[in-house]
């Protein structure tokens, strides 16, 4: 955690993001010598804490592929963008949408194309939400946003030089894969699908999938195994009594936190959230 990189923004806008809870979570965590993140999202995190040797992962194919192409060919992506921003528009917003419904067109355009449709698509649809159908199909309506940074050409040439000079090992698997050969001086940031509060709550749609209670267990499980083998970690989930009791013999502080992903603007006020460890500070 020596090595200084310069500020880097997330490029991408995700459901649950931390960049709220950065002034909470940083002081949190202690020192370590590898960084895992196995539910990466948009990275508020990691871009914050910007180890030198981290694991990255997210089940999120095309969230992963974003993270590559920034990595590998960063001024073919902004080139993209360029573009989807000048045609931006209801009608071509709906346009590159529908590009995932026909696969064979989808499959035949290059990592740098789809990077550049999911950017776009997150800047301009309804409150940035990445959302799919269950046949993988990108589903959140257009935004109507008069002037969306479609292009944040710094951003992401700043995330591209970190993924190069930093040792970040970048993986699109499930999150029990990513714990290959962890030692005890690893420290592990999970931020999961959250538990649904409601019945209207739910954003595990991010892959077609879903997150549901009883993955919630089987991620229980393994903290257990991490804890007992002594590796250290911090989890974040929604403020409710099922995690609660999931966690009871591990630390939890309860934080409040600004959500900004919700159809009705006034369910997004401040909402409680848990920080789950087992270490002390």
């Amino acid at each position: 955690m020596e090595k200084q990189y310069p500020d880097i923004a997330p490029i991408v806008k995700w459901a649950g993001g931390k960049r709220q809870l950065l002034d909470v979570i940083m002081p949190l965590i202690p020192e370590f010598g590898t960084y895992y993140e196995p539910f990466v999202g948009g990275g508020a995190v990691l871009f914050s804490l910007r180890p030198v040797k981290a694991v990255i992962n997210d089940s999120n194919r095309e969230l992963m592929n974003v993270y590559r192409v920034v990595k590998e060919q960063p001024e073919e992506l902004i080139a993209l963008l360029r573009e989807h921003s000048e045609k931006n528009s209801r009608e071509y917003f709906y346009r590159i949408r529908a590009q995932d419904r026909s696969l064979e067109s989808y499959m035949g355009m290059s990592d740098a194309e789809r990077a550049a449709r999911i950017i776009y698509l997150n800047k301009t649809c309804f409150n940035g939400l990445f959302r799919v159908n269950r046949a993988g199909e990108f589903n959140t309506p257009w935004g109507r946003y008069k002037n969306p940074n479609i292009v944040n050409e710094n951003a992401v040439r700043a995330m591209s030089l970190y993924l190069n000079q930093a040792d970040i090992l970048l993986l699109c698997e499930d999150y029990r894969e990513t714990f290959k050969g962890i030692g005890k001086d690893a420290f592990v940031y999970f931020d999961p699908p959250y538990m649904p509060i409601s019945a209207s709550a739910s954003f595990t749609g991010y892959t077609a999938a879903g997150f549901g209670p009883q993955q919630q267990r089987e991620l229980k499980k393994q903290c257990d195994l991490l804890n007992r083998r002594g590796v250290r970690f911090l989890l974040s989930n929604s403020c409710c009594q099922f995690i609660e009791d999931l966690y009871r013999d591990y630390i939890i502080d309860r934080v409040p936190a600004r959500r900004a992903v919700n159809a009705k603007g006034d369910r997004r006020g401040a909402v409680d959230e848990l920080l789950i460890r087992n270490y002390r500070i």
